[in-house]
């Protein structure tokens, strides 16, 4: 990879900063070695496809089927380990007043590397919840039935992530708006930036006069209209970016 190039400027303007919003999506958890969403399943699951496997209706139809695919994504999410990216996210937030990171991804490998203030969009895969009501449920029995039931309701338990067709958590995007609304500097991180609602925050930010920067090997629709591009992996650029910038 080409070296990267952190321009002074944003240094400057990111070390002056008082509120500081990071957007982070699938690419920085497979640079932790996490399939995306939305590549090719493996093994038992090379003949679903992931859209097939989350919505509603797929858990009505099949829970035992979509309770053992996410109790996979869910061993695989806790054998990953928070990479370099992940960890200078915790040292910026260190750093700044006020940081606030929010992300798209159900892996958990934020709060495992250190960050404590996230907002989670889609939810996360390491909580169950009841589907009839979405109570999370920390405690039940293992009797073998898949999927198991909450011991107070009866309810089948569910994974607590946003599936197709369903809303994002209450509260989480109206509060990740305003703080992009309100920041100095937005980053976007790791993100397609197709995936709506969360695509349109960095939008907020720039309607509203902050500055903006995408990280992300590859271009997005949003990569015109940003202040700066730094155009690598996140594990890469985030460390570089927080060396040049605390020095």
């Amino acid at each position: 990879m080409a070296a990267i190039t952190i321009p002074t400027e944003l240094c400057e303007k990111l070390r002056n900063a008082k509120k500081v919003v990071a957007l982070t999506g699938a690419g920085i958890s497979a640079e932790s070695g996490l399939a995306t969403f939305r590549d090719a399943q493996t093994g038992l699951w090379a003949k679903y496809s992931p859209e097939e496997l989350a919505t509603p209706q797929a858990f009505i139809d099949n829970p035992e089927l979509v309770w053992n695919w996410y109790a996979w994504r869910r061993q695989l999410a806790a054998e990953a380990m928070p990479n370099p990216g992940h960890q200078a996210l915790v040292t910026m937030a260190e750093k700044v007043p006020e940081f606030l990171l929010v992300t798209q991804n159900i892996d958990g490998l934020h709060q495992r590397a250190g960050s404590t203030h996230v907002i989670e969009l889609h939810g996360n895969i390491h909580r169950t919840k009841r589907f009839d009501d979405n109570q999370i449920v920390t405690d039940w029995e293992e009797n073998g039935e898949i999927p198991p039931r909450c011991p107070t309701t009866n309810s089948l338990l569910r994974p607590d992530v946003v599936w197709f067709g369903e809303n994002l958590p209450a509260g989480a995007l109206a509060q990740a708006a305003i703080a992009a609304e309100e920041c100095d500097i937005f980053f976007s991180i790791g993100t397609s930036s197709v995936v709506f609602p969360a695509a349109g925050l960095i939008g907020e930010t720039l309607r509203h006069g902050g500055l903006t920067v995408e990280i992300n090997p590859g271009e997005t629709p949003h990569s015109s209209a940003v202040s700066f591009v730094l155009r690598g992996p996140a594990g890469s650029v985030l460390p570089e970016l927080i060396q040049k910038t605390w020095p």
